[in-house]
């Protein structure tokens, strides 16, 4: 249910005091030379740092000033030094939604990497990002899609790969599953792109796409959205024979990112040859998670 706009104005008032009260001067890098009667920082310390004038953020605490527009709103979120939850909740509570906050370079979502590592060795396991990129992966994802994680480039982008090393692709599905695949993998960037706001490099690399890509740029043209799937793959290994092996997602509730699972079923010939291409894994010294 919608709020009346005064209700709206005096919870985000209250928010934003109490955000104020609980943020002290040296958390906020203030030094401080004399003695506070009150917690928290000043009105006037929070409204320059958001560059908004200190008569303005007065009127919004106290739930009588206009409805902040989302560059303001962003201004006032780092001055309080909000977590991506109270800044999620902060817009919301105006109705806007907070703009997507990029992840660190390098940051590997530690809850996925930890599944990923307990998972069992002949599951091929990795985390890749909201753009295909892989972050990590274990010795079996490795050893049946190629060293990805770590490397420099679009060599290490799961999508990259898709549309521009027809080969790798024949060897990870049947050719009657690429065009539903295919499909999707452009469906799932869309979202993530718009996600990312104005993000450079996310555009450069759609840019690269649709350059040595005729397939890929004609269906971005068709601006088709769906979320990610994970469908069947069939692999022939040179070493242990065909390998049909079901692929699910596990989602995190604290990043963007992803993992992506394939894995036998049990009691399965392909099970059977994945035990074996684990051993042959382990007997080149190779670790297996």
């Amino acid at each position: 249910m919608t709020l009346p706009p005064g209700r709206v104005r005096e919870q985000l008032g209250d928010f934003l005091r109490r955000r104020r009260e609980a943020l002290s001067p040296e958390e906020a890098g203030i030094i401080v030379r004399d003695r506070r009667r009150t917690p928290g920082l000043r009105r006037d310390e929070v409204a320059e740092r958001a560059n908004v004038s200190v008569i303005y953020y007065q009127r919004l605490e106290r739930g009588r000033g206009p409805v902040p527009s989302p560059a303001t709103l962003g201004g006032i979120a780092r001055a309080l030094q909000l977590t991506a939850d109270e800044s999620d909740y902060l817009y919301g509570l105006v109705g806007q939604k907070a703009p997507a906050v990029p992840e660190p370079r390098g940051f590997v979502d530690p809850s996925l990497l930890a599944t990923m590592n307990a998972v069992y060795p002949t599951v091929a396991a990795a985390i890749t990002d909201d753009l295909c990129t892989v972050l990590a992966q274990n010795a079996m994802n490795a050893e049946l899609f190629g060293p990805m994680a770590g490397v420099e480039g679009p060599g290490a982008n799961i999508i990259w790969r898709w549309f521009t090393e027809p080969g790798w692709r024949d060897r990870l599905e049947p050719r009657e599953q690429h065009e539903a695949t295919t499909k999707f993998y452009v469906a799932d960037l869309r979202p993530a792109v718009v996600r990312r706001g104005g993000d450079r490099q996310v555009f450069e690399f759609v840019d690269a796409l649709r350059a040595v890509s005729e397939e890929f740029n004609a269906l971005w043209d068709e601006h088709d959205v769906a979320t990610l799937f994970c469908p069947r793959k069939v692999i022939d290994h040179p070493a242990v024979g065909r390998l049909e092996l079901d692929c699910s997602l596990v989602l995190s509730p604290l990043s963007s990112q992803r993992l992506l699972l394939a894995h036998p079923v049990p009691g399965t010939p392909s099970a059977d040859r994945l035990d074996r291409l684990h051993e042959l894994i382990g007997a080149r010294g190779i670790p297996t998670v």
